[in-house]
């Protein structure tokens, strides 16, 4: 099921509503959104325990294919936001094992019980 939302604080808020309710939830999201559902995934995803898979299209980093000034400085606080967070993360640059990937996260966010994030960038951003 696929639910619009307003922002990604806002989705963050939801997929922990469908997680809560036995639903397994993903949230997709550029990787600003990051920065606007931090307080979000701090205090529902970590404090309460709310696995959550976050689909990050990490726009700004060194392999992003079109690298703009928009997404420059962003993109590269990512990666230390996350870890400021405690929100283990995986960078993909290519679909390289990526079934296994998404799998590896599914298990890890529901063995810790708090939100991991998948970053895509470098062939994914084309």
């Amino acid at each position: 099921m696929v639910v619009p939302v307003a922002n990604e604080s806002e989705g963050v808020s939801i997929a922990a509503g469908a997680s809560l309710g036995g639903r397994p939830a993903a949230v997709y999201m550029e990787g600003s959104g990051v920065y606007v559902s931090s307080y979000n995934l701090l205090v529902i995803g970590k404090r309460l325990g709310v696995p959550m898979l976050l689909i990050v299209a990490h726009y700004g980093s060194m392999m992003d294919k079109r690298n703009s000034f928009l997404y420059a400085a962003p993109g590269l606080h990512l990666p230390a936001n996350l870890e400021s967070l405690g929100i283990p993360y995986e960078v993909l640059e290519d679909d390289n094992r990526l079934e296994s990937k998404i799998v590896g996260a599914v298990q890890m966010m529901h063995a810790i019980k708090q939100p991991v994030a998948l970053l895509f960038t470098g062939e994914f951003t084309v």
